[in-house]
């Protein structure tokens, strides 16, 4: 078998010509701008700001703690409304030490029977017995701590503080926030199921 190698060296320098020319002039396209940064500034203009923690990021420290609030005759701190009182009852986390009840509640999931204060929130209290619980916002305005409730109506047996997530039916049903849930009867509680 003969190769004809006048054929073969034409084909590869041709070939090479090719190519260098290709390399040097360019294929003259170019890409779109980049705009994830005005789109990510666009939509954080859209958001209201808020002063809780950003969620899922309990491994770098942001979601584990809820912000103080101001003590008696303090200047309001930002993010505070105008005209909003922090002193004097207004919620279960209010109740003074020496008439604190305490209340049995059962975490199904985690095979043990607990008795928690009134005046703390059932994820708090649940996290101070070494329960890894899911959570978010910690302000009652997701659904990542929801847990059930299956001995009835949410509200017979726990007292919500500014929930916003869930319908009547859904507390009906026996569903709870666990980060605004404040305990006030003996139950059984299923942590990490939503609606």
């Amino acid at each position: 078998m003969a190769v004809n190698t006048t054929a073969l060296g034409l084909a590869v320098v041709l070939s090479g010509a090719i190519a260098v020319f290709h390399y040097v002039r360019g294929t003259e396209w170019e890409s779109a701008p980049d705009i994830s940064e005005e789109v990510l500034e666009r939509r954080a203009a859209s958001v209201p700001e808020t002063d809780f923690p950003e969620p899922y990021n309990r491994s770098i420290g942001g979601g584990g703690a809820a912000p103080a609030a101001a003590v008696g005759g303090e200047a309001a701190e930002e993010g505070e409304l105008e005209g909003e009182t922090t002193q004097g009852g207004s919620g279960p986390g209010d109740i003074p030490e020496d008439e604190v009840e305490y209340f049995e509640v059962e975490f199904a999931k985690q095979g043990e029977t607990v008795e928690l204060p009134n005046n703390q929130p059932i994820l708090d209290s649940g996290e101070d017995e070494g329960f890894d619980l899911p959570y978010a916002c910690r302000q009652g305005q997701c659904v990542s701590c929801a847990g059930h409730i299956t001995d009835g109506p949410s509200e017979d047996f726990v007292e919500h503080d500014n929930q916003e997530m869930l319908s009547g039916d859904e507390i009906d049903e026996g569903y709870t926030l666990t980060c605004v849930a404040y305990p006030r009867d003996d139950f059984t509680l299923e942590t990490g199921e939503a609606p």
